[in-house]
């Protein structure tokens, strides 16, 4: 009987199979999870749907399929010669460059000579005219999609015909300005050029100025030329700031009366020392010896912006805030974000809350969420709150060392059950009142801001989890953030990274790999490779994002996570707070196209995070602009093709040493072993190496700072 039963069983197995890569093969462009393959085979018997989950993870193992997001799968075929594809152009600064399509192990080759008229970024079809083995070229087949129809750049302009210069450096090509479209632009000038036309006998492509910026190498020109190149707006429209101006700073007494009034109780914000748009407060109660009531506030931005109105679709569109060096583009006007929703001190305000009543170890007894009437007693800057908790002394100080005391419980409990412990240090800038750089350091998070960010965490996941848990009778669709677990081979390249500064890092399996890392950081931490060593280790993990399939998030350790807390300032908070007073309510949500927005404000994301990079990279510049020929220690924090780059020790900016530019031998990268090495010397560079450099040349226009190895 026993062999029957699996000789039957493995005979299920492998009908399944078939039947799993046929679905696939029929659906090549689907991302789909067991249950999914389970829903389109019509099985709905418990032990065959977890045989199906097995069986998928077979196929990604065997290279048949691709695990795109922890649990879903994709069909994975390499193409045969000649196949035509669909990918992003992802282009070199020699012309050349690469096509990635999702799904493949291996980017698509373009040399120069194939890239037709494709741009960086672009969505293009692509051809195979070789796919030997691994090694797939191609050739570039027609632009389906811009990804830039804005360009920014500086104008060139001569006695018969202009240029816009782009300042990308991967925007490889100018574009041509005839007299009539220059909008008065002058020679020099940053500006926005619109793509008109590409002529098949032309060159370069044709365009028309749409906004002029300013004189080239201006604060104000230039962080607008990244807010545009970047695709974000920087002013917002008249219909839009009218709806603003409309909202009251007053609250009707008939909606404090439908609140929770938390007025009398005992509540601060510590936050930034320059920060204006206050999203978050604490309140503390002590309600006998060994419980304390903590209240964490949010601004109720919902109350004001609702869905649908023309407040509502500028803030989706935008998608969050975007914090460059001298500026913040908020993603609400200023009348909102400044001033109604902001937890100002001293002033009455709306608020949606999550109130814990916790012990001193940080176990939660229970838990309420509602809407809340609040008014903030003390605003503390981080500064104060650090000197309060190291102290012992101040204003406060009672409440503000219980808080810590409870945060720092709540950091164990999550370090324990499997949480990454990432000490984050972050570039600022001192500017003077021209608003040049007069000082670049580095500011460390402190427990101050561990504080609140443990009382943040602890609201995100408690909201996560009510919200969405699958054991509740009444589950909500929500836009979770997601942390995917990290790509083994990644890791295992991280381990063979960190052998270069005699450190063993291993794991047997994927819940090893925080808890090793954590052990590893703690090892390092007074060591100068640190920062070195905890960068390479985020960029070994997945980037976290916003959907509305629960993966968890494993950076935090937690099976369920939320933005609830941010509202202000990020559109996914926004969305989770109508989910959530939806269900409090107990009415069905209305909220549509959630998946889509979720992806939508990832894409935002991503596109702030560059700018507020690239804005970095320009105040680095022009504090380095009058510094050429001077000679400075720096380490060594990326490898790359082209370049060896530099973090210099004193100031903290980032430079480029050429591969080209070293002298004495030919260089080149190994990306296997992440060395640079001299093909006849065998010398090697190596990331955390300690090196003397010289400036050799700054560029305000492309953000860049030329180094030279100083033998």
């Amino acid at each position: 009987m026993g062999k029957n039963n699996k000789k039957g069983k493995t005979k299920l197995s492998k009908k399944l199979r078939e039947d799993i890569l046929s679905l696939f093969a029929e659906n090549p462009n689907k991302q789909l999870n067991y249950k999914q393959v389970a829903s389109f085979l019509e099985v709905h018997d418990g032990e065959i749907r977890k045989l199906i989950y097995t069986i998928l993870n077979t196929l990604s193992q065997e290279g048949l399929l691709k695990e795109v997001q922890r649990g879903k799968f994709k069909a994975m075929n390499i193409p045969k010669q000649s196949s035509k594809l669909i990918g992003v152009f992802d282009a070199g600064r020699r012309g050349s460059g690469y096509v990635i399509v999702e799904g493949f192990n291996e980017d698509i080759f373009i040399s120069e000579r194939n890239t037709g008229r494709a741009m960086n970024g672009d969505t293009v079809a692509v051809e195979l005219t070789r796919s030997k083995g691994k090694k797939l070229e191609g050739k570039i087949t027609n632009v389906i999609e811009r990804k830039n129809k804005l360009i920014v750049g500086s104008l060139d302009i001569q006695d018969h015909f202009s240029f816009l210069v782009p300042d990308d450096p991967k925007l490889n090509v100018d574009i041509f300005i005839s007299g009539s479209a220059l909008k008065g632009a002058q020679n020099g000038d940053k500006a926005i050029a619109e793509i008109t036309d590409w002529p098949d006998t032309a060159k370069s492509p044709f365009g028309k100025i749409v906004e002029v910026l300013g004189r080239p190498e201006s604060n104000e020109a230039e962080m607008k030329g990244i807010l545009a190149a970047n695709g974000i707006k920087f002013t917002f429209p008249d219909e839009v700031l009218a709806e603003a101006s409309q909202i009251s700073m007053q609250l009707p007494e008939e909606e404090i009366a439908n609140r929770r009034d938390f007025r009398d109780i005992l509540t601060i914000t510590i936050d930034p020392i320059d920060a204006k748009d206050f999203d978050d407060a604490l309140s503390i109660e002590f309600l006998d010896k060994e419980m304390i009531r903590v209240g964490v506030h949010i601004a109720d931005v919902g109350h004001y912006v609702k869905e649908g109105s023309q407040l509502d679709i500028e803030a989706l569109e935008r998608g969050n805030s975007v914090y460059l060096v001298d500026r913040v583009i908020p993603m609400l006007p200023e009348h909102l974000s400044n001033g109604v929703c902001s937890l100002r001190p001293d002033e009455d305000k709306f608020a949606f809350s999550a109130v814990f009543d916790l012990d001193m170890n940080g176990d939660v007894h229970s838990q309420w969420f509602g809407k809340t009437v609040i008014r903030s007693k003390r605003r503390f800057a981080y500064e104060e709150a650090q000197e309060i908790i190291e102290s012992g002394k101040g204003e406060l100080s009672k409440e503000i060392l219980t808080l810590d005391t409870i945060a720092k419980n709540l950091r164990d409990r999550r370090m324990k059950k499997g949480g990454l412990e990432v000490n984050t240090s972050e570039i600022r800038f001192q500017l003077d009142e021209a608003g040049k750089p007069v000082e670049i350091f580095k500011k460390v998070q402190k427990d101050a801001n561990k504080l609140i960010e443990e009382f943040m965490l602890l609201a995100n996941k408690s909201v996560g989890k009510f919200v969405g848990d699958v054991k509740q009778k009444h589950p909500r669709e929500l836009i979770y953030r997601v942390h995917d677990k990290p790509d083994l081979e990644k890791v295992q390249q991280f381990a063979v990274f960190v052998s270069k500064f005699g450190k063993a890092f291993s794991f047997k399996n994927e819940d090893d790999i925080a808890k090793n890392m954590n052990k590893l950081f703690h090892e390092m931490r007074d060591e100068a490779e640190y920062n070195v060593i905890q960068s390479m280790a985020i960029k070994s993990m997945a980037k976290a994002v916003y959907d509305t399939e629960n993966i968890g998030h494993y950076g935090l350790g937690f099976e369920y996570y939320a933005h609830f807390t941010s509202p202000i300032r990020r559109y996914a908070d926004l969305m989770v707070h109508r989910v959530l007073l939806n269900k409090l309510n107990g009415t069905k949500s209305r909220i549509e196209g959630m998946q889509k927005t979720a992806e939508h404000i990832s894409q935002t994301e991503r596109r702030a995070v560059e700018a507020e990079r690239a804005s970095k990279k320009y105040f680095q510049a022009v504090y380095l602009e009058d510094k050429e020929g001077e000679i400075f220690e720096g380490i060594i924090t990326g490898l790359t093709d082209w370049g060896i780059y530099v973090e210099l020790l004193e100031n903290f900016c980032e430079g480029m040493i050429s591969l080209k530019s070293l002298r004495g031998d030919s260089y080149y990268f190994d990306e296997n072993d992440y060395v640079v090495y001299g093909k006849r010397s065998g010398d090697e560079f190596n990331l955390g190496e300690h090196l003397r450099v010289k400036i050799a040349k700054v560029s305000l226009g492309r953000k860049q700072i030329d180094l030279e190895l100083v033998e």
